[in-house]
């Protein structure tokens, strides 16, 4: 059988593994298991919206009831379980802190999903100037949530607070467009922005890693959209713990088709009548463009609607391989459009949604930047920004800085009040014909290799059957530097420290003998021999002379000039791509070396680009993948942002 049933819980145990955790917190953050039952009075409500589609609410109260307490809400597609009454979860609200201090804490299932009514549409498209009840979006139902909890739930001060990680962080952005007066206080973390650049594609590159959890987002429920509370997500069961072989057998994207078809599936669970297919796979595959699908469902454009009297706190981590994109850019387009609003980034060295973790020990895969890194930001950062908005003054003068952002390199956290911080400056680095990589131009000359679409670079040295990979965001690139296909530029070994603080434009000149070809970049910081290894280090492997890849990113070649208007190579025809890459905090400190490496494949991150022109690679053909030899220039350059 192609497929696997999952409940929802086991699914979300996948994706907010604690990777790369190896002690447990025994601090004061640690509580009795049932401290939620103890101290909390909860409740389940259906809240009706202004269409008449109810929505399902659970509500934790505190027991006591002598004073008034502010509201805390997520809303979320992964469930408010556990669902009746006397069931509790074991801890509530962003972090243990907040829930001992006593708050209001209350989860949502979306419109769609679950117990509440509806149809759920993956990233619902934001409508402004709505004219009628039955025009809704998530900024409609969050507003009409606000407005049934705040005059229908006992002991609350009238201000309410909205957090969320990864899709429930789309979900705490959108609730500042058109907000609720009441909505005080908004916290997206590693916010979805927009899923032609998070998630699902990188740069308009397909990430074959998403691939099993594509029918997370377009399973349909089996009964006319109705509540259902058991899990109904179909993960693709590809049976083997080898990914890369797994999709290097299967070819193009079209020999996957068959395992989002559930007509072929043998329990009739699995085919609700009328429903033959996945339909975010369909739009995956049916919309490979930035088109008007796309650009509907991205929340980014739509942030000058922020409101005022919402002040926000954008969350991400350096080494997020999930959700990097959403939070800068809702960070920066928030920070542009609404001068006069209060508007913070929190920035530190963690995965996808590692703040939030109990950890005494804070590490990425092999790497590790130090001890209780998102205990700190838990209790000093994040209840301290909910606290001020929700029951203190109120006002600007939270006491914390516009920029928490963690060095990365130098593994400390610093304060400014600027992002990217003043003092930032341009300086552009040369590739050179010698694996150099040089402050002054040298004669363009071309470094020429074969990109094999049968032996494709790997994204790591370490690839398993994986919902998403996670590690290879710090991995050691040690091995893809010893490649033939992988060109190699380094400095010399530094002689005082090189603080990267912003964003790094790769501006390359290429060529190919094909019509179409992806380019990656990668920052390294490559250490010196004489470092000693922790304890996260995986026993091949050592610290000495560790690659540590310090940022990477894609472009699919044929968006080089326009998202939407893809176009073909000219073979052997000398053409600039420009590659951003997103924001850095690292210091290469004295004695390490600053490395580039640029390649074509990253498999299977990416799914392999036939490097033949089609219209649409979801529908390439075998006959399309050729093995070219791509042409890289050195008068190409890499930009960085330099904090002197």
């Amino acid at each position: 059988m192609k497929y696997r049933i999952l409940s929802l819980l086991v699914v979300m145990g996948l994706i907010n593994a604690l990777v790369g955790c190896k002690k447990t917190v025994k601090t004061e953050a640690a509580v009795k298991e049932n401290y939620v039952e103890l101290h909390y009075t909860k409740q389940e409500v259906d809240i009706e919206m202004r269409d008449g589609a109810k929505l399902h609410t659970t509500i934790y109260t505190p027991k006591d009831t002598s004073k008034e307490y502010p509201i805390l809400m997520q809303r979320t597609p992964y469930s408010s379980r556990p669902y009746g009454e006397g069931n509790f979860r074991k801890q509530i609200g962003p972090n243990v802190h907040l829930m001992k201090e006593g708050n209001i804490i209350v989860y949502q299932d979306v419109r769609g999903r679950w117990l509440s009514e509806g149809h759920y549409e993956n990233m619902r498209a934001y409508i402004p100037n709505k004219t009628s009840n039955d025009q809704v979006d998530e900024s409609s139902d969050t507003y009409d949530t606000i407005e049934w909890l705040v005059n229908n739930v006992e002991n609350n001060n009238g201000k309410v607070g909205v957090w969320g990680i990864s899709y429930p962080g789309f979900y705490a952005t959108y609730a500042t467009v058109d907000a609720h007066p009441a909505l005080k206080a908004a916290s997206p973390q590693a916010c979805i922005g927009d899923f032609f650049f998070d998630d699902f594609h990188h740069n308009g590159a397909y990430l074959l890693s998403y691939f099993r959890a594509t029918s997370l987002f377009g399973t349909p429920r089996p009964n006319n959209d109705q509540p259902i509370d058991t899990a109904w997500y179909v993960l693709p069961d590809i049976q083997t713990e080898d990914q890369y072989q797994f999709f290097l057998d299967n070819g193009p994207l079209k020999n996957l088709n068959s395992f989002f078809e559930y007509e072929t599936v043998d329990t009739p669970k699995l085919r609700p009548e009328g429903v033959t297919d996945d339909f975010f796979w369909n739009e995956l595959k049916d919309h490979p463009n930035y088109d008007e699908l796309w650009q509907s469902r991205g929340i980014i454009q739509h942030l000058k609607n922020v409101k005022s009297h919402v002040a926000t706190m954008i969350v991400g981590g350096w080494f997020d391989a999930e959700d990097l994109y959403g939070p800068l850019e809702t960070y920066k387009n928030i920070e542009k459009h609404n001068k006069g609003n209060y508007n913070t980034m929190v920035f530190g060295p963690w995965d996808h949604g590692g703040w939030a973790r109990n950890v005494t020990r804070n590490a990425v895969g092999n790497y590790y930047f130090g001890d209780s890194i998102s205990l700190f930001y838990q209790k000093n950062i994040e209840a301290k920004f909910f606290n001020h908005f929700l029951k203190g003054e109120g006002d600007k003068n939270s006491g914390l800085p516009e920029a928490y952002v963690f060095d990365s390199g130098k593994k400390e956290w610093s304060t400014l009040d600027a992002w990217p911080p003043k003092g930032v400056v341009k300086q552009t680095m040369f590739l050179s014909d010698n694996q150099e990589l040089t402050l002054e131009p040298e004669k363009a000359v071309p470094l020429k290799f074969i990109s094999d679409v049968n032996k494709p670079v790997p994204y790591s040295e370490d690839i398993k059957s994986v919902f998403t990979p996670r590690k290879y965001m710090t991995d050691d690139q040690r091995f893809a530097a010893r490649r033939s296909d992988v060109l190699v530029f380094e400095t010399e070994v530094l002689e005082e420290d090189l603080t990267l603080a912003g964003d790094i434009m790769a501006k390359l000149k290429v060529a190919t003998t094909g019509t179409a070809a992806d380019w990656i970049v990668k920052i390294i910081d490559v250490h010196p021999s004489n470092v000693e290894t922790n304890e996260e280090m995986q026993d091949h492997l050592k610290l000495a002379n560790y690659h540590l890849m310090v940022r990477s990113e894609v472009l699919r070649g044929r968006f080089r000039n326009s998202f939407s208007h893809p176009e073909p190579f000219v073979p052997n025809q000398k053409t600039a791509v420009d590659i951003k890459l997103q924001d850095v905090f690292h210091t290469i400190k004295k004695g390490h070396k600053l490395q580039v490496q640029v390649q074509s494949t990253w498999f299977p991150l990416i799914d392999l680009n036939p490097q033949t022109y089609v219209d649409n690679i979801f529908n390439a053909d075998e006959s399309d993948f050729k093995t070219q030899i791509h042409t890289v220039f050195t008068d190409s350059q890499i930009e960085f942002s330099i904090l002197r």
